[in-house]
């Protein structure tokens, strides 16, 4: 006769025990008889309600995928022959994205003869790196992609952190206003 090892529904060990019975006392209990390690000699049942742990699995999955961080990966595109002015524009946008905490991926577009200096592009992306060292890391080092050259830059701090941070500061201003709004004249 085919045995299980049962497992009451506190968690408690109950024993190895014919299957007809383990049938009969998730009856009594007006439980189910949920089959949880068959790979196992004797199988291992647990009784249980079966909808309730169902939807507490879903659940616990649903919160594991709200808690997940998604990483966004912003883009800038620079040429090798770019102006000051423009090269520290795209630099404050490299730097708005890294302290939000995003991911930077920076890529330099040769056209025609350009393509011949990739020394032009290689070193351009060093600066860039130099520049924004103190918010962010080369995640991955330049490489030459047909036309392009990829360099990705990482934050140093994460997403979660970055929000937190811009929230709290958003905060202490409005308090500040609040304040000074209040002040009579």
């Amino acid at each position: 006769m085919p045995e299980v090892r049962l497992v009451g529904p506190n968690g408690e060990q109950v024993g190895i025990v014919p299957i007809a019975k383990a049938l009969d006392l998730a009856r009594e209990s007006d439980l189910d008889l949920v089959e949880v390690a068959p790979t196992a000699r004797p199988p291992v049942a647990k009784l249980m309600d079966y909808g309730k742990f169902k939807y507490e699995s879903a659940m616990k999955a649903r919160d594991a995928r709200r808690n997940q961080a998604h990483t966004v990966i912003k883009e800038i595109k620079l040429r090798p022959k770019i102006d000051p002015h423009d090269y520290g524009t795209k630099k404050g946008h490299v730097e708005r994205f890294l302290k939000a905490g995003d991911k930077v991926k920076v890529t330099i577009m040769f056209r025609g003869r350009e393509q011949s200096r990739p020394e032009l592009g290689f070193r351009l992306l060093q600066r860039l790196a130099e520049d924004v060292e103190e918010l962010g890391f080369v995640e991955s080092r330049p490489k030459q992609d047909g036309r392009n050259m990829i360099m990705v830059l990482g934050p140093h701090r994460k997403k979660s952190e970055a929000k937190a941070e811009t929230q709290r500061a958003a905060t202490g201003s409005r308090a500040r206003r609040q304040v000074e709004d209040e002040a009579p004249a």
